[in-house]
């Protein structure tokens, strides 16, 4: 039976959660992975520790898609282009 590796439904890949008090807590779902593995019959499952390694590769590769989705380019701005300093600088 094939599985696949997509994020997370609790979390929705982020691997953790906010509680009431505002303190992040690891996603119950997926053990703070951000990921979990789904079947053909769409049952889903945790990844277990011991897969870690067989899939670290496509791991990297699907949070990498998820935070482009979100528009993260993984390139740092430049001080003068950052927002908070441009802030500053008129003041």
């Amino acid at each position: 039976m094939s599985k696949e590796i997509v994020p997370c439904p609790s979390c929705e890949g982020f691997g953790w959660f906010e509680d009431d008090d505002g303190v992040a807590q690891d996603c119950d779902w997926c053990a703070g992975i951000g990921y979990i593995y789904r079947d053909a019959d769409g049952l889903d499952s945790r990844i277990p520790p011991a897969d870690y390694g067989v899939v670290a590769d496509q791991l990297e590769q699907l949070e990498t898609q998820r935070l482009r989705a979100m528009g993260y380019t993984g390139e740092a701005k430049k001080p003068w282009e950052q927002a908070i300093r441009k802030q500053h600088d008129d003041e």
